[in-house]
C-alpha cells in the first residue's frame, strides 16, 4: 500500500467532490418527476446505511484497503477473484464516467472534436495525478472544494436574481403517491451516486484522524445529498416538469436561462466547470482504487507503474461502452441493478456477517 497519509478534511471534499461528480452533469431521479428531489432525499438515508456498512468493514480492518481484506474474509482464492472483480468494476465506473464527461464536451463545447481526442487528453491529466499519488489527490481537492462551492453559490444567486425560478412547477408533491418516489430511490438513486462511495474503502486507511472518519463521511453524504436536492428541484422549477425531464444535461438548461440585466447571459462556462471539477475528481478516484486493487492484487511493488497502461485500458473501455450517448444513458440504467447492486450491496452485507462472525470481540 502507498505510504501516504490525509486528513478528515481532505477526506470529506473528496466525498462531496465525488458524490457531486458526474450527477450534476447527468438528470438525476428523473423518473419520479417533480419529486425527484424527495427521491434523493431517500436515497441519501439509504446512502448513509450503506456508508455505515463500509465504515463496519474499515472498522475491523483499518489498516487494509477492500480488495486485500476480501482475501482473508473469503480465503485466497475466494478472495483474489472477488478482488479482481472489484478491479473491473473500478475501472468499468472510471470508463463509464469519462464516456459522460466526453459526451457532454463534445455536445455542448466541442462538436468538431472526436470524442476520441478528448477522453484521451482527459485520462492523460488523470492518470498524471494518480500516477503522484494520494496526497496529491487530497491536496488538490482542497483547492478546487472552495472553487465548487463559489461557483454553486453564485450559480444559484443569478438564478434566483434572474427570475427564472417558479416554484409551483414543483407542485403538487406527491402526486402519484409515495410508492413511485421510493422506487425510484432504491432502483437507482441510491447506487448512483450514493452507493458508488464504495470505492473509498480502497481510501479509508490513509486517514489520520481514524475516529473522524464515520463523522466525515456522514456530513459529507448528508451535504452532497442536500446540494443535489436542491439541483435536482431547481431544474425543475426553472425548466418545468416536461423540459427538465427530457433535456440531457438539466443543469446546463437551467444556467443557460440566466439572464441579468439584459447582458449577463449564456453562463455556460459554469456548467463546464463543474462539469470539470467534479468529473475530475469522480475518475479519479476510481482510477485510483483500480490502480491500487491491481497493484495489491499482482504484487506490485510500486503501485505508479501501472497507472499509464491502465489509463489506455480505462480509454479504450470508454470508447467501447456504447455507440452512442442514448446506448450509454440505457447502459448505465441496466448496470445499476445487474452490477451496482450486488458490488454496492449484496457483497459488503455478506462480507461484513463473515467479518462479525470472525472478529466477534470488536465492537463497531
Amino acid at each position: 500500500m502507498e505510504k501516504a497519509k490525509m486528513s478528515a478534511y481532505q477526506l470529506f471534499t473528496l466525498i462531496l467532490l465525488f458524490e457531486l461528480g458526474s450527477t450534476l452533469v447527468l438528470p438525476l431521479a428523473s423518473e419520479a418527476k417533480q419529486d425527484a428531489w424527495l427521491a434523493i432525499l431517500i436515497a441519501m438515508a439509504g446512502g448513509f446505511c450503506l456508508f455505515f456498512m463500509y465504515y463496519g468493514l474499515y472498522h475491523y480492518y483499518p489498516d487494509l484497503p477492500l480488495t486485500e481484506y476480501v482475501q482473508i474474509l473469503l480465503g485466497s482464492v475466494l478472495g483474489k477473484g472477488l478482488a479482481f472483480c472489484y478491479v473491473l468494476y473500478f475501472v468499468y465506473g472510471a470508463a463509464a464516467i469519462l464516456r459522460a464527461f466526453g459526451e457532454m464536451l463534445v455536445t455542448i463545447a466541442y462538436p468538431a472534436t472526436p470524442l476520441f481526442v478528448i477522453n484521451a487528453l482527459f485520462i492523460l491529466v488523470i492518470v498524471y495525478m494518480v500516477y503522484k499519488g494520494i496526497e496529491v489527490i487530497a491536496r488538490t481537492s482542497e483547492v478546487l472544494f472552495v472553487a465548487m462551492c463559489l461557483l454553486l453559490l453564485s450559480g444559484f444567486l443569478l438564478l434566483i436574481i434572474s427570475g427564472t425560478i417558479h416554484l409551483e412547477n414543483v407542485k403538487p408533491v406527491l402526486e402519484e403517491g409515495l410508492s413511485p418516489v421510493i422506487k425510484t430511490a432504491f432502483t437507482g438513486t441510491l447506487y448512483f451516486p450514493f452507493g458508488q462511495i464504495i470505492v473509498f474503502a480502497m481510501i479509508f486507511p490513509y486517514i489520520k484522524e481514524r475516529k473522524k472518519v464515520k463523522r466525515t463521511g456522514f456530513l459529507a453524504i448528508g451535504m452532497s445529498g442536500l446540494i443535489l436536492a436542491l439541483v435536482a428541484a431547481g431544474n425543475i422549477s426553472v425548466l418545468g416538469l416536461d423540459l427538465a425531464s427530457r433535456a440531457p444535461f438539466p443543469f446546463l438548461a437551467s444556467i443557460q436561462s440566466i439572464e441579468v440585466a439584459g447582458f449577463l447571459e449564456r453562463l455556460d462556462i459554469y456548467f463546464i466547470l463543474f462539469a470539470m471539477i467534479g468529473g475530475f475528481f469522480k475518475i479519479s478516484i476510481f482510477f485510483y482504487a483500480a490502480v491500487m486493487g491491481a497493484s495489491h492484487l499482482f504484487q506490485v511493488k510500486h503501485p505508479s507503474r501501472l497507472a499509464y497502461p491502465m489509463g489506455i485500458v480505462v480509454l479504450l473501455v470508454s470508447m467501447a461502452i456504447a455507440s452512442s450517448y442514448t446506448e450509454y444513458i440505457q447502459e448505465v440504467r441496466i448496470m445499476l441493478l445487474y452490477v451496482y447492486m450486488p458490488f454496492q450491496v449484496i457483497i459488503p452485507v455478506l462480507l461484513l456477517i463473515i467479518a462479525f462472525f470472525k472478529n466477534r470481540k470488536k465492537v463497531i
